[in-house]
């Protein structure tokens, strides 16, 4: 059913709760599975998210997953849309933060849901 899942890793803690859904899902659908890192210029280290990515590449690989590995600049829900586009996911599989309580920016995956072109699983 899922041939392709992306799965957009960034540094928060839920991004480890996630990578084991993101991991279960491929091995169940025998799946291919797409590691996003996105970098916000001027908000993220980009040494540090390649450091995240090949952990999380390795863990996947531990677990009998083989995964691809895609790093790209921009904002990360435009781009997470567009990475999805250009693979062809099947579904995308990311965490939430949540809505800012105090503004009224939306989450990352609110922003993604609307402007996926396949289905999201937001895991909470």
């Amino acid at each position: 059913m899922f041939e392709t899942v992306l799965f957009p890793i960034d540094q928060s803690r839920q991004a480890l709760e996630t990578a084991a859904v993101a991991l279960k899902l491929a091995q169940q659908h025998a799946s291919s599975l797409v590691l996003l890192s996105v970098v916000e210029p001027g908000q993220d280290d980009p040494a540090a998210t390649a450091e995240l990515l090949q952990q999380a590449r390795a863990r996947f690989e531990q677990a009998g997953v083989s995964c691809r590995v895609i790093e790209r600049e921009g904002m990360p829900a435009f781009v997470i849309g567009d990475v999805a586009d250009e693979i062809n996911a099947d579904v995308i599989v990311m965490g939430t933060r949540g809505i800012a309580i105090e503004s009224d920016q939306q989450s990352t995956a609110a922003r993604v849901i609307q402007l996926a072109p396949c289905p999201v699983l937001v895991v909470p």
